[in-house]
C-alpha cells in the first residue's frame, strides 16, 4: 500500500489565540490519543482509500477501543462518559484526516446511539449501546427519502400496527453506513401520521441496503439506501420516549454540533498543508510564501479558522451546560462548513497543479466538504433557520 503521509507528518494544528490554555488536561490527552492514532493508522493510507472508493471498516474495532463511538454517553452502557467538549475535539481530529471517517463515527454516535439512549427504553439501551460502543455492531440513521430531504415532515415511509408486530414500508436514501450496518434507526409515520422511531435489524425479511455508487465525494465512506418491503418489526423495537419531528431533529442537533467541530479539522489540515508548501515551493528564486497574495490567503485562512475555533468553543460550553439551542448549533454548522470549503479552495490554489493530486489532501477535503455543506441541513436551510430565529418568522412556507 502506498504511503501518502508526505504532508501529514508536518502537521501543526493552528492555534493563533491559544485556545489550548482553555482545554483541560484530560481533553488534551484525549486529543493527543486520537491524533496519534490518526497519524499512524489513517493519514498514511486515507488518500488511497478515497481514490479506490474503499471504506476502512477494518478500523472500526480500534475506533471502538479508543472510545470514538458515543463518547458523551454514560459508562453504564459501555461508553466513555465524556462531555460534549471532548466529543467536539474527537470529531475535529477524525475529520482532520477525512470527513467520511468522521461521518462514520458521527452517525454511530449522534444518530444511532444518541436516540437509543435519549428516546429508547432501558432494555433497548442495554441491548444495543454496549455493542455499538465497541463497534461490534454499527448503525445507520434513516430520515432522508428520495423525495424528502430538507422537508422531512413530508416523509412517506410508514408502519402499521398488525397486532403482535409493526409492518414497515418505504425507502430512505443517502444513508451513511447503510450497506454494512447491523441496525438502522428509522423514522416513519404511524397510522395517525405521527413520526416515530423504529430500530430495524439486518436480517429482518424485506429489509435491504443497496449501496450508492459513483460518488465523487466521501469516497472513503460507504453510502446506501434503506428499503423496507413489508418488514415485520417487533413492537419492542419502537422508541417509546419521543413522537414527532423533534425526535430526529434532536439527533441532528447532536450531529451538527459534531460537524461544526469536525470541519475545522479539515480546514486546519488544508491550511497546514498550504503553509508548508508555500514555505518550500520556490518561484522567482524565493519561496512563494514571501509573496503578498500568498500571505493574504494564508492570513485570511488562519483568521477564519480562529474565528471558527472560538465559535465552537463557546458552543461547546453551552452544550456542556445544556443551554445550546438548535438555532445556535445550526449557525455554527453553516458558518464552519462554509469556512472550511472556502479554505480548501484557497489552499488548492496555493498548491497550483499539485493541489489536485492524491499526494496532498486538499482536493479530497474539498470534495468531501461539498457533501458536508449539504447533508444534515443545507447551507441555505441553515440560513433560514437563523433567519427564523432572529425574526420570529418562518420562511419555509
Amino acid at each position: 500500500m502506498k504511503n501518502t503521509a508526505k504532508v501529514a507528518h508536518k502537521y501543526i494544528a493552528p492555534d493563533y489565540y491559544n485556545l489550548d490554555d482553555l482545554f483541560t488536561d484530560e481533553q488534551k490527552l484525549i486529543r493527543g490519543a486520537v491524533r496519534d492514532w490518526v497519524n499512524e493508522k489513517v493519514a498514511p493510507y486515507i488518500n488511497d482509500w478515497a481514490q479506490n472508493n474503499e471504506c476502512p471498516t477494518h478500523l472500526i474495532p480500534e475506533m471502538g477501543q479508543l472510545g470514538l463511538f458515543g463518547p458523551f454517553l454514560p459508562q453504564k452502557y459501555g461508553c466513555p462518559g465524556l462531555d460534549y467538549m471532548s466529543y467536539g475535539i474527537i470529531m475535529q481530529e477524525i475529520e482532520r484526516a477525512d470527513s467520511g471517517l468522521r461521518s462514520m463515527a458521527s452517525v454511530q454516535s449522534s444518530l444511532v446511539m444518541y436516540p437509543i439512549y435519549k428516546y429508547g427504553s432501558e432494555e433497548q439501551r442495554m441491548k444495543y449501546l454496549p455493542k455499538l460502543a465497541t463497534g461490534e455492531w454499527m448503525g445507520c440513521f434513516g430520515l432522508t427519502e428520495p423525495d424528502f430531504g430538507s422537508n422531512p415532515a413530508g416523509m412517506l415511509t410508514n408502519f402499521k400496527d398488525m397486532g403482535d408486530h409493526y409492518l414497515l414500508n418505504g425507502a430512505k436514501t443517502w444513508i451513511s453506513n447503510a450497506p454494512f450496518a447491523q441496525i438502522a434507526v428509522v423514522w416513519a409515520k404511524d397510522e395517525r401520521g405521527k413520526i416515530r422511531g423504529l430500530i430495524v435489524e439486518r436480517g429482518m425479511e424485506g429489509f435491504s441496503t443497496p449501496e450508492i455508487h459513483n460518488k465523487w465525494s466521501l469516497r472513503a465512506s460507504t453510502t446506501g439506501e434503506l428499503v423496507f418491503d413489508n418488514v415485520k418489526v417487533p413492537k419492542e423495537n419502537l422508541l417509546p420516549n419521543v413522537a414527532g419531528l423533534k425526535g430526529p431533529l434532536g439527533c441532528l442537533d447532536s450531529a451538527r454540533y459534531g460537524i461544526s467541530w469536525g470541519v475545522i479539522g479539515s480546514a486546519m489540515d488544508c491550511y497546514s498543508t498550504a503553509l508548508n508548501y508555500a514555505q518550500e515551493r520556490i518561484q522567482f528564486d524565493k519561496p512563494i510564501a514571501s509573496f503578498q497574495l500568498t500571505q493574504k490567503k494564508l492570513a485570511e485562512m488562519v483568521t477564519e479558522i480562529t474565528k471558527a475555533q472560538l465559535l465552537t468553543y463557546r458552543l461547546g460550553q453551552m452544550k456542556v451546560a445544556e443551554t445550546a439551542t438548535a438555532a445556535q448549533i445550526s449557525l455554527a454548522k453553516r458558518n464552519n462548513v462554509n469556512m472550511a470549503i472556502q479554505i480548501a479552495r484557497e489552499a488548492r490554489q496555493i498548491l497550483g497543479g499539485m493541489g489536485i493530486t492524491g499526494d496532498y489532501p486538499i482536493m479530497r477535503h474539498s470534495m468531501n466538504l461539498e457533501s458536508v455543506i449539504t447533508y444534515e441541513g443545507t447551507h441555505d436551510i441553515h440560513l433560514l433557520i437563523t433567519g427564523m430565529d432572529i425574526t420570529g418568522i418562518s420562511a419555509f412556507r
